[in-house]
């Protein structure tokens, strides 16, 4: 049966009407954040801006104090439903390695009794070049692929995210490319809502001393919600006045948050600052590119293709049998590889021991069960099916019944020979 892509996502996120929403794993934080926003616009509507609709000259001037409130608040939450609601820039992951960057390197084995193995290596970084300049890339090994120049794994979303700037739980989503934008908008935005309802607040309560002729405590007496507003604003305006001022740090020079504080120390050079000017039109008057994910597209269920030896555990569910560790996979593979070559080497063994039988000096029973004991002994065949440490059935390994027959004979030509013919 057909499902679509949202339906067996490996990420993290939530999706909902049909995986045309997506949201971090964290989206019910999005709730709280409406509700700090919301909350207090209703209460300066109700017990503020109500109050000042004919404060102003014309008289019915005042409503546009109430107007550009609610206008302004629907703003802000269009801003943080398209934060928070699309795709940051997702990397569909991978669902094998790419196989153009394996090589294989022998390498002795102690548990296999000091013989040398094959073993799979795999680059764990590569260089590419950004503005002239190599740029050092890594690979992950959760989505099987080399991150993009600027993009990191977001460990609470499990997804690779191009332009990752962080996680904000506030929004229950992560920063990247596709999303930056409408985050400092929204951030921007919630920082002049917290100045205008500040601002607002507290002409009201100097509306009140001159209405009643009294002090700034008579007239924050006759309106606590006004002082409640302006005490609430003025915190807020710590935590998103000091983030929108952050970020235009960031856009000015060109950096992420992720890149700003891991590697604020090591003095390295931004390749990628164009300049103050550039750096501001690439952020705000580029085409956002669309989403390299279709979330409501049909795909079958395929067999899971090998992933890395470097990780730890086999499938066992997918495998149906116990895990087993790397070190024991690799083993199984070079043994597999041995059973190949050891072949010929058993058939040049024997044509060895009848030749000298002929023309060399004489060899004893014993002699020749050494030689055939030794490291080319015949393999052993296995009546189990083997896995791979890819993941997959080794197939390709697997020793011909043809071969079998024709290294059985070799052990049942040398179980045949007596002392007596050995000394002929």
């Amino acid at each position: 049966m057909e499902k679509r892509v949202y339906e067996v996502w490996k990420g993290s996120n939530k999706f909902i009407l049909g995986g045309r929403l997506i949201f971090g794993p964290d989206a019910k934080s999005l709730l709280v954040t409406i509700l700090l926003i919301t909350v207090p616009v209703i209460i300066f509507c109700v017990f503020v801006a109500r109050h000042l609709r004919h404060a102003f000259s014309p008289y019915n001037a005042g409503y546009a104090v109430l107007v550009v409130a609610i206008v302004f608040t629907i703003y802000v939450l269009i801003l943080l439903f398209l934060t928070s609601a699309r795709d940051p820039g997702i990397i569909p992951r991978n669902s094998h390695p790419p196989e153009e960057e394996f090589r294989y390197e022998s390498s002795v084995s102690a548990e296999a009794g000091g013989r040398q193995t094959p073993g799979l290596q795999f680059p764990r970084t590569k260089e590419v070049m950004v503005n002239g300049i190599p740029v050092r890339v890594k690979y992950c090994d959760t989505c099987m692929l080399y991150r993009p120049p600027r993009c990191s794994h977001c460990s609470i979303c499990n997804n690779c995210v191009e332009r990752f700037d962080h996680h904000c739980p506030w929004v229950g989503q992560c920063i990247g490319l596709r999303n930056y934008r409408y985050f400092f908008m929204f951030v921007s935005s919630a920082t002049l809502l917290c100045i205008y309802v500040f601002s607002m607040s507290a002409v009201y309560i100097k509306v009140l001393m001159d209405d009643h002729r009294g002090t700034v405590w008579k007239a924050m007496q006759k309106s606590p919600p006004s002082v409640i507003l302006m005490a609430y604003c003025f915190i807020a305006l710590w935590f998103v006045g000091g983030l929108t001022g952050f970020h235009l740090y960031l856009i000015a020079t060109n950096q992420t948050t992720y890149e700003n504080f891991r590697f604020r120390a090591d003095n390295r050079i931004n390749v990628y600052n164009l300049g103050c000017l550039s750096n501001f039109l690439e952020v705000f008057c580029t085409t956002i590119k669309p989403s390299k994910n279709n979330f409501r597209a049909f795909v079958r269920e395929t067999v899971p293709r090998p992933t890395l030896p470097s990780t730890q555990g086999a499938e066992a569910e997918d495998l149906g049998g116990d895990p087993r560790s790397k070190v024991e996979d690799d083993l199984d593979i070079g043994e597999d590889l041995l059973k190949i070559s050891q072949r010929r080497n058993i058939e040049e063994i024997d044509e060895d021991i009848r030749s000298r039988g002929s023309n060399g000096p004489a060899h004893t029973a014993l002699d020749i069960d050494s030689i055939l004991d030794s490291d080319h002994r015949a393999p052993t065949i296995r009546s189990e099916t083997r896995h791979s440490s890819w993941g997959r059935r080794s197939g390709s390994w697997e020793i011909a019944a043809d071969d079998v027959l024709s290294n059985s004979k070799v052990t049942e030509g040398r179980s045949h020979v007596t002392p007596k013919e050995a000394r002929q």
